[in-house]
């Protein structure tokens, strides 16, 4: 049996643009054969090859919803078969019709939804096995699920790691992302883009040297190239940054594929199978961060402030605890709240709010008798992110005076006590102007 801890093997996951066509699928090939560490591999299903294509899983859950109102699912599924097939013949591989025939069955004769939905993974590992000469295995025969949904996360990682310390030395192995099998031998998928947790999953149990994510991008980038021409790339952050970050929308990553990883120390290398030679980004778990105080900047807008007042507020015992469970009792998660001697604010998403606002009023007014309570909306919150402005004096002066030279005003401020982050709320339409300047503040004179 092959020892997995002693070749401390690489985990290459690679995603839906990676996949998307026979061209993509031969880059693949090369990367892996590259570093003969890279032994195993999880590949999702294909992505769009331009703006107009049709992603595979979304044809595939088009399949399941068409077929559950008794409608003819040939349309969609030519789509996907002809797809496959082009790909399987521009890469000589054999046997591709053989495995859509059956899928091709299982969808007509009404398969579950996400039974349905793993057939994009399952499809797209089978070619590129095929064309890799490496052994294919289902990701049914090892992740496992409870019957509540929940990733069995141990029993899943032995499984996993008995399974392919049995693949030979020489070969590659090859795992279609995103789902497993429940107790019942049910398929079970993870959420949307749930490839990345399968990549992780493989990692932690073949003990990886590095979990590296195959993507279109080379990496993570300071601020939002949507908001700043050219923002310089990040090369490495800390897990602990990318979480930050992640929370305000700047991440390639799925949220859930960085535990697993994160827990057993193994870095993480976002990766663009495109441009294989740039250096991407390495997420890991320490980093010396005394030369750089900020790793990055992001936000997001659609929030909004639920404001109370009440004179005394300091002296009522319990005062935040009943504010807050009337938001849970209404299903609402909150993100931050900053508070003084007299008021207390609570932020939270304008969608989470929804059309709950009336009833969380008249709640809130019962349960504390606040002075004034009302709903204080388009607000944006940005992150300044980096463990390294513990070391540096004047992060916050920095970032406050960018923001005043601008002319915007800062609606609220949040800072945690770990130092890694500071949070300021403004007006929603200020957000692309501020990113910009907090963007200009911290990288003035870095090339």
């Amino acid at each position: 049996m092959t020892d997995l801890h002693a070749t401390h093997p690489i985990v290459a996951k690679f995603g839906g643009s990676s996949v998307a066509d026979a061209g993509q699928v031969r880059k693949i090939a090369a990367i892996v054969r590259a570093d003969p560490r890279r032994r195993f591999v999880v590949v999702s299903a294909p992505g769009k090859r331009h703006a107009q294509d049709k992603k595979i899983t979304d044809l595939l859950y088009l399949c399941h919803s068409l077929g559950e109102q008794g409608l003819d699912v040939g349309a969609p599924f030519a789509v996907i078969k002809e797809r496959y097939l082009g790909i399987a013949s521009e890469l000589g591989v054999e046997g591709a019709w053989e495995w859509l025939r059956d899928v091709q069955q299982q969808v007509a004769g009404g398969a579950a939804r996400d039974w349905i939905a793993s057939r994009g993974e399952y499809l797209s590992a089978r070619i590129i096995a095929a064309f890799l000469d490496a052994e294919f295995l289902d990701a049914a025969e090892a992740i496992r699920f409870g019957e509540d949904g929940r990733f069995h996360a141990s029993e899943s990682y032995a499984r996993l790691h008995e399974r392919l310390a049995r693949v030979s030395a020489d070969k590659i192995a090859v795992i279609p992302g995103f789902y497993g099998q429940d107790a019942q031998g049910r398929i079970q998928c993870f959420s949307r883009g749930g490839s990345d947790v399968t990549g992780a999953v493989v990692a932690r149990a073949v003990h990886a040297a590095v979990y590296e994510n195959w993507t279109d991008v080379s990496g993570m980038l300071m601020a939002d190239p949507r908001l700043v021409a050219g923002p310089l790339p990040i090369e490495e952050i800390t897990y602990r940054e990318q979480r930050e970050l992640s929370y305000m929308g700047a991440s390639v990553l799925h949220d859930e594929a960085v535990f697993p990883v994160r827990e057993a120390g193994i870095p993480i290398h976002i990766r663009n199978t495109n441009r294989p030679d740039d250096p991407g980004t390495r997420i890991v778990t320490e980093r010396d961060a005394r030369d750089t105080p900020i790793i990055g900047i992001a936000g997001r807008t659609g929030f909004c402030i639920l404001f109370t007042e009440k004179a005394m507020m300091n002296q009522e015992r319990g005062y935040g605890r009943r504010v807050l469970e009337v938001l849970e009792a209404h299903g609402i998660s909150y993100e931050h709240s900053p508070t003084s001697i007299d008021t207390m604010s609570v932020i939270v998403a304008d969608e989470a709010l929804g059309g709950k606002e009336a009833a969380v009023v008249a709640e809130i007014r019962r349960a504390v008798q606040p002075d004034r309570v009302e709903v204080q909306r388009d607000l944006a919150m940005i992150a300044i992110v980096g463990q390294g402005m513990v070391h540096r004096v004047g992060v916050a002066a920095r970032a406050f005076a960018a923001l005043a030279g601008a002319g915007i005003n800062i609606r609220l401020i949040n800072q945690g006590s770990s130092e890694l982050n500071i949070i300021v709320g403004i007006a929603a339409p200020d957000y692309p102007a501020a990113v910009r300047v907090l963007y200009a503040a911290f990288t003035e004179g870095v090339q």
